[in-house]
């Protein structure tokens, strides 16, 4: 099978995988109901993932996924600033209609004690590769600081993500995470706006 045709495949697995985590609850969802879903096969399942639990570490290809849609529309050119606001406001929007607060908890806590692979913290994302994108052409369009390394921001960045995400969790969801975030993240980014 063609690289781009197992990855489509692997990424139909993983959407209604968790689809049907938010809609029916982590528990009740089946390897069967994952297969109808995705209109795939047990075999294409198990080829990609050992298990249902495996599945668990893929919330961060849920949130690549949804970079890679709004990827298109980003203006490079444009306020860098203004950009990462907006991302940040499409992820957090869907996180919070899309992916159940246990799950998510679920998913950071695997991260915190996996010995393997810490998925959130994989350089390769199209996460990282994208926010790497807007902030160094932020810095050179003069909308970012220069004097501040472009990884320092952007790791900056992704721990005030992870931060954000994680005290949501720990306050079972008791507050919007999209508009917490759209009243915090603005005070955050002008340590590295251009005054």
């Amino acid at each position: 099978m063609p690289r781009k045709d197992s990855r489509n495949t692997k990424m139909k697995i993983v959407n209604a995988a968790w689809e049907l985590f938010y809609e029916n609850g982590y528990e009740n969802t089946t390897i069967e109901d994952i297969v109808e879903r995705s209109e795939t096969s047990k075999g294409s399942f198990y080829h990609h993932f050992s298990g249902k639990d495996a599945l668990l570490s893929t919330l961060s290809y849920l949130f690549d996924d949804k970079y890679e849609a709004l990827e298109g529309g980003i203006d490079l050119d444009g306020d860098a600033f203004q950009t990462l606001l907006d991302l940040n406001k499409e992820l957090f929007f869907m996180i919070e209609n899309r992916v159940s607060l246990d799950l998510l908890a679920r998913m950071y806590s695997t991260q915190l004690v996996t010995t393997g692979e810490k998925h959130l913290l994989d350089n390769n994302r199209t996460y990282f590769k994208l926010l790497r994108k807007i902030i160094s052409h932020g810095q050179q369009n003069g909308s970012l600081r220069s004097d501040v390394s472009t990884n320092e921001i952007l790791k900056a960045y992704a721990l005030f993500e992870r931060a954000l995400l994680y005290d949501w969790c720990i306050c079972n969801g008791n507050y919007s995470l999209c508009n917490y975030s759209q009243s915090l993240l603005p005070m955050f980014l002008n340590g590295f706006r251009t005054k």
